[in-house]
């Protein structure tokens, strides 16, 4: 878990001559202790490795308003916490971990968006473009489109000389329309596999557990295809490629360790199960009211914050950049208010 370490020695207006910043610093735990035996743990500081691989401790002064933020994002603050001795005590003691506080739903209620879509070769050229647009589709699915990654020139013209479509040279135009789920039920877990902080968790965000999230992945998809047979769409698409034959591409192409089934591009369900993606929006682990109260302080401990993604109960529809942006700014002004109050 390597993230970018800010010790603030004052919070005062984020004065940059009071931040120190260090750079690919990896943080093995947060130092929690305890006055009296049962009393509350107190956050009191950070063990952190340096980019040179040099081992530092980072104390908070005796402030009694001093505080740790961890904002290591949906999968590495909940993975924090667990290294720092606060989550499920049984999987703690497994790995020989000491159990500053038994908080089983730390590592629960992982959430991310999915991705399903179509590529779509084009017989004249388009332009690039990130995605830029997100219909909306009864508040279910978002359909997003992108055009002219170098990703369609390079993968899809291989593919697409080993099937029955046709034969293509290495530049190829074309474009993407992907649709996601929006908030989906579905939820998984974080668990770790070792006291390592460099490696990564084992992450579960059971996708599609819950059928709606199903449902939903086969209306989007189908609101793609009907996109791609309307007339409006037919001068960025070869004729002599069916809907069907997109499918086909799509389901050959390895997005994932999925096993494919016979009818992975024949049934819209088996489709969205079998070329699954994550769209990178994770959130929960860390979740208000579970692990956070609603200042986002770790329950039953002193002194320590989770402020980003892992606190959400649910992803915002679109990405989740600016929602994060503002909790981090809200809550910085929340902070130094009641510093000065």
């Amino acid at each position: 878990m390597i993230i970018d370490i800010v010790l603030l020695t004052c919070f005062k207006y984020a004065d940059p001559k009071n931040i120190n910043v260090y750079l690919h610093a990896t943080v093995h735990k947060i130092i929690l202790t305890t006055e009296t035996v049962g009393s509350r743990p107190k956050a009191e500081g950070v063990i952190f490795e340096d980019a040179s691989g040099v081992r530092h401790t980072a104390l908070l002064t005796k402030s009694s308003k001093s505080e740790i933020i961890v904002s290591a994002g949906a999968i590495g603050s909940s993975q924090l916490l667990m290294l720092s001795g606060i989550g499920p005590a049984d999987q703690l003691e497994e790995l020989g971990i000491k159990v500053v506080m038994d908080q089983p739903m730390v590592g629960q209620g992982m959430g991310d968006s999915t991705l399903n879509g179509l590529f779509i070769p084009s017989p004249t050229p388009v332009e690039l473009s990130l995605v830029s647009v997100v219909g909306i589709y009864l508040s279910a699915s978002h359909i997003e489109a992108g055009s002219g990654f170098n990703l369609i020139s390079k993968l899809l013209p291989p593919i697409l000389n080993q099937t029955n479509i046709g034969s293509f040279g290495p530049r190829l135009n074309g474009g993407i329309i992907v649709q996601k789920v929006a908030h989906p039920l579905s939820t998984g877990y974080i668990e770790l596999r070792s006291t390592d902080p460099n490696e990564t968790p084992r992450v579960r965000f059971s996708y599609f557990k819950e059928p709606e999230d199903l449902r939903k992945c086969v209306q989007g998809m189908q609101t793609i295809i009907n996109v791609v047979n309307s007339k409006a769409f037919l001068k960025f698409r070869f004729q002599t490629i069916s809907t069907q034959s997109l499918l086909n591409l799509v389901a050959a192409i390895p997005f994932n360790l999925r096993p494919r089934n016979l009818d992975t591009a024949t049934s819209l369900e088996q489709f969205c199960n079998d070329t699954v993606m994550a769209f990178w929006h994770h959130y929960g682990g860390c979740q208000v009211g579970k692990v956070v109260d609603t200042e986002y302080r770790v329950l039953g401990v002193d002194g320590l914050r989770v402020i980003d993604a892992s606190t959400f109960n649910s992803s915002p529809g679109t990405n989740p950049q600016a929602t994060v942006m503002m909790l981090g700014r809200a809550m910085g002004v929340r902070i130094q208010k009641g510093r000065h109050s």
